[in-house]
């Protein structure tokens, strides 16, 4: 198993931008939630998504209008927006109403990527989050999910990835048994489940899973990820 993907909402009426969309998405590894009105849409922020495309033109809502919901359900998630409103008063209107990025149609597929991982790493850099965190061979992509050790790419399950991230979130502090209960499983779980995810990990991440450089155990209490020298 690879790690969870990110999950983009695309909020667009026209069922082959919709289309193209998901294709595009879905070949970089994203999850994609389709919305194709503005009801919709505000329904499907119950599913948390990491970024929302949002096509202004929408049926039952004007877009600047729906925009403000968004904002109000959720201040952190990007949103870029696409419109076919190439003029200056709109792009600001939409920036000034909460949108990060603003891109006109037509549009290439390859820049909205690009569009979308500078969302996404701005909003990882707003949160005091590198976009790729380094220590010794370690690198970890926060914003593509990727793991590699050296150039060799390592799988993770979505647990070992939440629980890596985690890690690499509170970089340099000591993370309690019952703080990873807490937010990985269940305040009342047995922290064993702890101590096989953490040597799991270790097996795939360390270069001595014995006598890890890493991940560090502050015995009797938790672990502690080391921060880059």
């Amino acid at each position: 198993m690879t790690a969870s993907p990110l999950k983009i909402l695309v909020i667009d009426d026209e069922p082959p931008i919709r289309k193209l969309l998901r294709m595009g998405l879905a070949t970089q590894g994203y999850q994609v939630i389709e919305a194709p009105n503005a009801r919709k849409a505000l329904e499907s922020m119950a599913q948390k998504p990491d970024l929302v495309i949002l096509d202004l033109g929408l049926p039952d809502m004007q877009g600047m209008d729906l925009l403000r919901s968004l904002r109000e359900q959720n201040d952190a998630v990007p949103i870029v927006v696409l419109s076919s409103r190439a003029e200056e008063t709109a792009k600001v209107q939409a920036l000034d109403f909460g949108a990060d990025d603003y891109v006109t149609k037509p549009f290439g597929i390859n820049e909205l990527l690009a569009r979308i991982r500078a969302a996404l790493r701005h909003q990882l850099q707003v949160h005091g989050e590198r976009p790729i965190f380094h220590l010794g061979e370690l690198s970890v992509d926060l914003v593509r999910r990727i793991v590699k050790v050296g150039e060799r790419e390592i799988k993770l399950s979505p647990k070992e990835y939440d629980l890596l991230r985690l890690f690499v979130q509170h970089a340099g502090k000591v993370l309690t048994h019952n703080f990873l209960l807490r937010e990985l499983w269940d305040p009342t779980a047995d922290s064993q489940y702890v101590r096989v995810y953490v040597a799991q990990l270790r097996q795939k991440i360390e270069p001595q899973p014995n006598s890890p450089e890493y991940i560090l155990t502050e015995t009797g209490v938790g672990y502690r990820l080391r921060v880059p020298d």
